[in-house]
Parts: structure tokens; C-alpha cells; sequence
């Protein structure tokens, strides 16, 4: 009898309901300060981060292969035949390629590996689909073959304070960074089908940003059905404001703030990160 484990890392914003729900292993990136190194989401929160950035930017890690066996150390332990495990966007990290090995260690775990392509909740409502699916008695093939079609349900938008720490991150060209900064320009970024960060519009000014998402969050709205969740890194009251905008469509079947980021993600995002992400109904 089947019975199938579900990975993912803490760059997946999943709130502790839905991990117990769906029994859902999450390893934890590593935040690195000069003298210190915490777990995301573990031993440091978000807040700290943000509070932290004023005398140190700290730089981050992917999990650390030793949680990664151990991990899968007990899966087998624990009587697991499978696992899939939706990572962070290959695009941005080398977590998919480091779980990969570590599973090719363990060929007792037949382990299906799903790049997200995304960021932050787009890669953890994938996870949050695939829970649900297993709870209804699907079987890891079914599971699987459901997979493509959950990411093409999902979108995802945010804004960010200030290109500053995209740049540090080597996320977004420093020149045209350093350029959109000295003139005001706010990009409206998305992830493209190579899981990167893309510009999909460009405005002038914080408020016309936040402006532009609504409106992209609408035009989705105005030809589909979606949940819509709104999450930010250090700014709350614009946050809810965005979405209290949204929550009025009538296409939006529900609209929830999910409040800060993971730690890991505000390193390299910085404080005023406002973000969007709905997925279609099937």
C-alpha cells in the first residue's frame, strides 16, 4: 500500500494549520550573520530580520544535507513508499538539484521532484494542492500528473520597497536596478516559465504600484474564479489595504492576508515587500 510523504522548504509561507493538516515535512534554509547563523522560520522570525537589516544584512543557505538524509532517514523509518517534494524555483536557489541527490541515496522512496517555478506561496499552495489530493485518495501518479495543471492555476505579483536588496542578491541587473532607483521606477515583478524574476510592468511611485497590482489582480479576477492571498515583508497596513481592494470582486471566491514572509525571502527582498498570489479554480 502506498503511503506518500510530502517535502517542501520554508521559502513556502505555509501556516502551521496547513503543515499538520497534510503532514507536511518542511526543511529550513539557513540565515548566516557574521557571527550567528539561525533557521529560517525556526529560530528567527521575519520581524527580526527586517529589525536586524538596520546594522547587518545577513546572507542565507539552503538547508543543510544533513537534515535533508535525516529526513528521508525517517520517512523510511516511518514506513514511507513516496514523496514529493515542491522546492523553491531552480530559477533562484539549488535546493531542487540538493534534495535530488540526497533522494537518489534512498531508492526505497520512489521521490517525484516538482520545481515550483515559483516563490513564497506560489510554491506552497502546489504543496497545499498535492495535500489535498492525497487526502482525497488520490495515488502518487494520479498526484503527479495533477501537478502541471495546479501550476498553471497559480499566479503570482509582488512589489518591493526598494530594488536595493534584489541587487545585493544578484535577483535583478544592478545597473538597470541602480537606474529604476534614481528614477522612481517601481517594478511590478512576476516569475516566468524559467522560474526568475521578471518585470511585467513598470510604474513611477510606491502608491502607483500597489495601484498596478490591484489591476492585475482584477484583470486575473475578471476571467476566473480564485482564492486570493495577500502576504507582505514589513508592510502590513499597505498590505491590507491591497487587499481589502480585492476582496470585493466578485470572482474572488475568498481573500486572505497571510501575513509576513519567511525570513529568508525578506533577506533577499528587503522591508515593503507587498505580494500577491491567487490560484484558479479547477
Amino acid at each position: 500500500m502506498e503511503k506518500i510523504a510530502l517535502i517542501t522548504d520554508t521559502t513556502s509561507d505555509l501556516s502551521r494549520e496547513v503543515i499538520e493538516k497534510y503532514n507536511i515535512n518542511v526543511l529550513p534554509f539557513r540565515i548566516i550573520y557574521s557571527d550567528r547563523e539561525y533557521l529560517d522560520n525556526v529560530d528567527i522570525t521575519s520581524q527580526e530580520v527586517y529589525k536586524n537589516m538596520t546594522t547587518e544584512v545577513p546572507t542565507s543557505s539552503l538547508p543543510s544535507m544533513k537534515d535533508m538524509e535525516e529526513l528521508f532517514l525517517k520517512l523510511e523509518e516511518q514506513g514511507y513508499t513516496h514523496a514529493i517534494a515542491v522546492t523553491l524555483s531552480t530559477g533562484l536557489s539549488g535546493i531542487f538539484n540538493a534534495i535530488k541527490l540526497i533522494s537518489e541515496n534512498h531508492p526505497g522512496i520512489n521521490t517525484h521532484l516538482c520545481d515550483s517555478q515559483s516563490i513564497a506561496l506560489g510554491e506552497g499552495l502546489i504543496v497545499t494542492e498535492c495535500g489535498r489530493l492525497i487526502e482525497e485518495g488520490k495515488n502518487f501518479e494520479e498526484v503527479v500528473e495533477a501537478i502541471p495543471s495546479i501550476k498553471k492555476r497559480i499566479h503570482l505579483y509582488f512589489v518591493v520597497g526598494t530594488l536595493e536588496y534584489l541587487k545585493r542578491g544578484g535577483r535583478i541587473g544592478k545597473v538597470s536596478g541602480t537606474i529604476a532607483e534614481l528614477l522612481n521606477i517601481k517594478p511590478i515583478i512576476a516569475i516566468d516559465t524559467d522560474g526568475k524574476y521578471i518585470t511585467c510592468e513598470k510604474v513611477r511611485g510606491r502608491k502607483q504600484s500597489l495601484n498596478k497590482l490591484i489591476e492585475l489582480t482584477n484583470n486575473i479576477l475578471d476571467k476566473k474564479k480564485c482564492k486570493v492571498y495577500i502576504v507582505h515583508g514589513d508592510a502590513i497596513e499597505e498590505s491590507k489595504k491591497v487587499l481589502e481592494s480585492i476582496s470585493h470582486h466578485p470572482n474572488a471566491i475568498s481573500a486572505e492576508f497571510r501575513g509576513y514572509i519567511s525570513p529568508v525571502s525578506g533577506v533577499h527582498s528587503g522591508p515593503g515587500l507587498v505580494g500577491m498570489i491567487c490560484i484558479e479554480e479547477p
